[in-house]
């Protein structure tokens, strides 16, 4: 594992929170009317391109934005979306079969 200075970390951090900054503003610049609630479809296009390039979650942090709107937003576009990652499918089973495991042996304990 790699040392930085002291300095350096923060340096790092200042130098990625500009970057998200720009960004940020650039999704905002799509809009030409600020004072509109509503997303205009460049900009729905635009926060749909980054999610393609660093994925749902990611950009709905740097936008500031609900992911489940990101995620309308690319089902809109015909991207197939999934409600969660993968990982969780198999999790939750393996915890269903765990449930399902105590509750035979618990049953047969007489508890």
């Amino acid at each position: 594992m790699k040392m930085y200075e002291p300095g350096a970390m923060a340096s790092i951090k200042l130098l990625i929170e500009e970057e998200n900054e720009c960004l940020r503003a650039e999704f905002r610049g799509l809009n030409p009317n600020l004072k509109s609630k509503r997303y205009t479809q460049e900009q729905k296009e635009w926060a749909t391109n980054k999610a393609m390039e660093i994925g749902v979650r990611a950009t709905a942090r740097l936008l500031s934005l609900q992911r489940k709107s990101i995620q309308r937003w690319l089902r809109e576009s015909g991207v197939t979306v999934r409600r969660c990652p993968g990982w969780v499918y198999e999790w939750a089973n393996q915890r269903n079969k765990r449930r399902e495991k105590w509750g035979w042996i618990k049953a047969r304990r007489g508890y």
